[in-house]
């Protein structure tokens, strides 16, 4: 997504330029090629030297430097940028732009370009919350202009409310979005699921299995990254739901059952990478159950196979998790649950198991036929199976 994309990086007068760096680092790490820009107010708090050296790339700050080779830097830059991310962005730099504005390389490179434009605000939580400042980003809003943010939290002043930059990851994800928006799934309605389902047993405990939830989170992000509109139907999971992704969270299969089903109208696509319970407790025990001087016996019914109530035109993907006969058992289940593909992965296997960050499936289609796709990143793995999904949306 980001590799050897042009990147245009602003950097404005805001105690948050320090985070720059961080961003700049994880984009040039990516593989991307990032142009810094940068406003005198953003040297007094980061200086052109550290983003120099970062990116192993010039920073341009001066709009009158007679040593530039470039006719016009700020519109050679403006045009080569695949998108342009201005973070932090200061009040002053925010009014600029939302005035049209050009006194600095950021807002002369913001202006030229074409590209997706993202503004990261960064300022006191009175500036911020100021109508001036929440006029000027709702104009730029109406422009077109992606806004992330802020964040809310401790602020250099002392006080807490709404002014932080967001974090890397965030600003991270929200350009991947906006590089994405013209992408295959452009103008698709995808719901993923993740996570293992709990089934209680008291208010303590439960029963559950030890999916970690990375699998369809990497599903939603690269979905995302195509252009799709995502619903994730997740359960409790340590990560971070994607930037960008609408977050339905549940707990048991009745709840799951019910946000999938909701989630699927109007929908073009069903990937279900949850791990859904086959059973849950007969009973539910109001109380804490204590323990006993004897052996005790639970007794378990099935649950509900909702996949099998997703009705109409939607695709419906599945995933196999198997430790035995993994083709044979896949197709059983791709063929009982009426899916379109379903991708088989041996619990066994190095680097397959729950709560690794890769993943090694076999995709299945409707005609039984099967792709082997080597370990890879969960992330890479999921763009694999989207790649068969894609095709589909034509001929449904």
């Amino acid at each position: 997504m980001l590799n050897g994309r042009f990147i245009a990086l602003g950097v404005t007068g805001s105690i948050a330029a320090y985070k720059a760096a961080d961003l700049a680092s994880k984009l040039t790490q990516a593989g991307a090629s990032i142009d810094v820009l940068m406003t005198e107010s953003a040297t007094r708090f980061i200086t052109p030297l550290t983003l120099r050296s970062i990116t192993g790339r010039p920073v341009f700050i001066d709009m009158f430097d007679p040593g530039t080779e470039m006719a016009e830097e700020h519109v050679e830059i403006a045009r080569r940028a695949s998108a342009v991310i201005v973070a932090p962005a200061s009040a002053t730099t925010i009014a600029r732009l939302a005035h049209g504005l050009a006194g600095d390389m950021v807002s002369l490179t913001v202006l030229a370009t074409e590209a997706p434009v993202l503004i990261a605000p960064a300022m006191d939580g009175q500036m911020f919350e100021d109508e001036a400042t929440q006029a000027n980003l709702a104009a730029l809003r109406e422009r077109g202009y992606i806004v992330i943010g802020p964040a809310e939290g401790r602020l250099a002043s002392g006080r807490t409310g709404p002014g932080r930059l967001v974090e890397t990851e965030t600003l991270l994800g929200a350009l991947k979005q906006a590089l994405g928006r013209d992408g295959d799934f452009s103008g698709r309605r995808v719901v993923v699921t993740a996570g293992g389902t709990r089934e209680p047993l008291d208010p303590v405990r439960f029963i559950s299995n030890y999916s970690s939830g990375k699998m369809g989170y990497a599903l939603a992000e690269a979905a995302r990254d195509r252009g799709a509109d995502v619903t994730l139907v997740s359960t409790v999971t340590a990560r971070p739901c994607p930037y960008g992704v609408r977050l339905v969270g549940v707990e048991t299969v009745a709840e799951m059952r019910e946000a999938v089903l909701a989630a699927c109208d109007g929908a073009h696509a069903l990937i279900m990478a949850a791990a859904v319970s086959d059973y849950r407790p007969a009973e539910r025990a109001g109380r804490k159950v204590k323990k006993g001087p004897q052996e005790k016996s639970l007794a378990l019914e099935k649950t509900d196979d909702f996949l099998l109530e997703v009705k109409g035109s939607i695709i419906k993907v599945g995933f196999a998790a198997e430790t035995d006969n993994l083709l044979e058992n896949a197709r059983a289940k791709l063929k009982a649950k009426g899916l379109h593909l379903i991708a088989a992965n041996d619990l066994t296997a190095p680097g397959s198991g729950f709560g690794t960050e890769t993943n090694q499936i076999s995709i299945i289609d409707a005609a039984g036929e099967v792709e082997e796709v080597p370990l890879l990143s969960k992330y890479d793995a999921a763009n694999r199976l989207l790649d068969r999904v894609a095709p589909l949306f034509e001929k449904g």
